[in-house]
């Protein structure tokens, strides 16, 4: 048993990548499902297409790379955060579909709790704001929109998961109701100083206790597979919300290191050790991982739009059919246009927290095209990500103000990794391994086998691919930034 297997469950997709015990990649396997919009700003998943996809790509993988269940120590899982599923303890069937972190029918619960003054004491104990973004006030929506959910939760027949409790539930055949810290942290419920289920949190949102998971470190013992699914019992030994995977497989593990992950949106998490460093720049602190019960605590900036934006010029304006002609539409564009995107399409995120904005287009010209809005929407990314490191740097110090690790689909586009690199005026290093998702999920998994290093040891696998230096004057770059910031101050005025 040399093999690991990660579950990579995203907001559009689902994959399963085998690791060998050196965590080389040895086989990958991928599936996209539909998402649904019942309404404006609201984003669901069908539970049902979460499990079989997993399901189905893990198998494929299993396949493809040529082995049998018999020779996988482990099993790590690594998900879409915040994503929202409440189901039937005794059927294993959810209540309704799965409210996505995207969703933002939620904003009304958290205007009425922030004008009841609570924000202070929530973010206090979570370390996050009250924003329709985290899972807390999507489980209240959901005990108070389906009928009977709240009795039936009060009577301690439902439980409640983000997507890792949901597959780890599932692949246990129902044996196993559990999390992770960093999974708990994101949802808004549980004090990440104490380590704890909040019960004041819960009381306020009318949540029962009887409907949460256990909370367990991000390596440990999360049971074991159903016999029947690949044809033995395989052990689930690491699990992590997909960002806080994202950090472990960068091995972000020092105090100052940077990671910023670009997929759907866009998430940077700086470490800050044992420190549970308060923001007075509006991200979030929250858990970048826990191992062994010791805490290691994290700064993190989410942007709701980052990869999605070129999905939008694929799905919506159709100027494109695969995310790799947004380069060569980019270099294409006319140097004299200055076109600015703001993709606030489901709101804003971190640091201004706006989740009743929508997308503004600004700079327009008769003869702006496809090239030019292609560019913009590279672009978009690199400014939003500015937005949150201008955020940490004042919020934890001058060491902040080093070398960005980036992963993820979009840092395939060295145009828009070269862009990020002189808009920030820091150097970005992209890794030989650009799948550090499920690379962190495999590396807890194998961590708890005893397959891999201790994290000092495995810091020093990490392997540079290019690193994008910074090329643009400084006088371009804060010009150009300034410009952005009279975008965004614009589009909150709308």
């Amino acid at each position: 048993m040399t093999h690991i297997l990660a579950i990579d469950q995203g907001t559009t997709s689902s994959r399963a990548i085998i690791f060998d015990a050196s965590l080389t990649v040895k086989a990958v396997a991928q599936e996209e499902f539909p998402q649904h919009y019942p309404a404006s700003g609201w984003v669901e998943h069908d539970p049902s297409d979460l499990w079989s996809t997993v399901a189905g790509t893990a198998r494929a993988a299993i396949e493809k790379a040529g082995i049998t269940a018999a020779d996988i120590a482990a099993i790590g899982i690594t998900n879409q955060r915040e994503t929202t599923l409440i189901w039937d303890r005794a059927t294993g069937e959810p209540i309704h579909r799965a409210i996505v972190w995207q969703d933002r029918r939620t904003a009304p619960i958290c205007t009425a709790l922030k004008d009841a003054g609570h924000e202070a004491m929530i973010t206090a104990r979570t370390g996050l704001l009250l924003d329709p973004y985290f899972s807390g006030t999507k489980i209240k929506w959901l005990l108070d929109n389906v009928p009977g959910a709240r009795a039936r939760a009060a009577r301690g027949e439902l439980a409640f998961g983000t997507v890792d409790t949901f597959l780890i539930w599932k692949l246990t055949g129902g044996r196993v109701h559990a999390t992770d810290a960093t999974n708990a942290a994101r949802t808004l419920i549980y004090n990440i100083a104490s380590g704890e289920w909040d019960t004041d949190i819960c009381a306020l949102l009318d949540i029962p206790m009887a409907l949460l998971p256990e909370v367990k470190d991000c390596a440990a013992d999360y049971g074991t597979t159903r016999p029947d699914l690949f044809g033995r019992e395989i052990p689930i030994l690491g699990v992590a919300g997909d960002q806080q995977a994202a950090t472990v497989g960068q091995a972000c593990f020092a105090p100052g290191m940077m990671k910023s992950t670009y997929g759907t949106g866009c998430f940077a998490l700086l470490n800050t050790g044992s420190d549970m460093v308060p923001s007075k720049n509006r991200l979030l602190t929250t858990i970048a991982y826990r191992l062994n019960g010791e805490t290691t605590y994290a700064l993190e900036g989410s942007i709701f739009i980052a990869g999605a934006v070129v999905q939008w010029l694929r799905d919506g304006l159709k100027i494109i059919r695969e995310a790799k002609e947004t380069q060569p539409l980019a270099d294409a564009a006319d140097p004299t246009q200055d076109v600015i995107l703001v993709p606030a399409f489901t709101g804003l995120g971190a640091p201004y927290w706006r989740p009743d904005c929508r997308g503004a287009v600004y700079g327009l010209t008769r003869n702006s095209g496809p090239a030019e809005l292609a560019k913009a929407a590279l672009e978009s990314v690199g400014y939003q990500t500015r937005d949150l490191l201008e955020a940490m740097r004042a919020d934890w110090g001058a060491s902040a103000d080093g070398i960005l690790r980036v992963d993820g689909g979009m840092t395939a586009s060295d145009w828009a990794m070269q862009f990020l690199s002189d808009i920030l005026g820091a150097p970005v290093d992209r890794p030989v391994v650009t799948e550090t998702t499920a690379l962190g999920a495999a590396y807890l998994a194998g961590l708890q086998a005893g397959l891999c290093p201790p994290p000092a040891e495995f810091q020093k696998t990490w392997a540079l691919q290019r690193r994008f230096a910074p090329g643009m004057d400084a006088a371009t770059r804060d010009a150009k930034y300034t410009r952005w910031g009279r975008a965004v101050a614009a589009t909150m005025t709308v």
